[in-house]
């Protein structure tokens, strides 16, 4: 009787990895193309906003792509993440940088997201916390506002992005709170459930 066939594990070159590792790359290409010229030529700005754009494109395929086919590697766990932040920092950043966006807006929403990323591992052993409806409308929110803050608009569209950034605020800092309170009821069912274990 032939034994029954390992079960195989996904390689480190999939499409899932392939495209968060073009995303990190797309990170000091968008800086570049930012602070090309001064950082405010319209035409270096819409290369910017390409780079964002396809970076934010690859964000909604490739962790999809790894949990249908699956493609999970602890690459993809530790980098997507990663791949995440650096784009959206790097804008913020910029943005700011340039007198673009005000400071506190590029503090707050960076402060969120590793202030997320910090809990996350604080209650990683109790379990995970799944992405909420508004969690993924705050990602949406926050690309489309950046996106737009990237070109050089202005009349209607350059208020209608002023609007889309507040309500991004506005739910990054729900959405937040929210997790802080999901993490604290995760993390004390979970001590409360090794207490009962220790004592049975």
């Amino acid at each position: 009787m032939s034994p029954a066939p390992a079960v195989g594990q996904a390689g480190l070159w999939n499409i899932a990895n392939v495209l968060t590792m073009v995303r990190l790359l797309l990170v000091p290409a968008f800086v570049l193309l930012m602070a090309a010229q001064g950082g405010h030529d319209p035409a270096w700005r819409s290369f910017a906003w390409a780079a964002f754009t396809i970076a934010m494109i690859t964000d909604l395929f490739d962790g999809e792509l790894a949990r249908r086919y699956d493609l999970v590697t602890d690459f993809g766990k530790i980098a997507d993440p990663i791949a995440d932040k650096a784009i959206m920092g790097a804008a913020l950043i910029c943005l700011s940088a340039l007198d673009d966006l005000p400071w506190w807006v590029t503090i707050v929403i960076l402060a969120r997201e590793i202030g997320i990323t910090l809990m996350r591992f604080w209650v990683i052993r109790h379990g995970v916390i799944p992405a909420s409806r508004g969690g993924k409308l705050k990602t949406l929110a926050q690309g489309v506002a950046v996106g737009m803050y990237i070109l050089t608009l202005t009349g209607p569209l350059a208020t209608l992005r002023f609007w889309i950034m507040a309500a991004a605020v506005v739910l990054t800092v729900a959405t937040g709170l929210d997790y802080v309170k999901q993490a604290i009821v995760l993390r004390r069912r979970g001590l409360a459930a090794e207490r009962e274990q220790r004592v049975q």
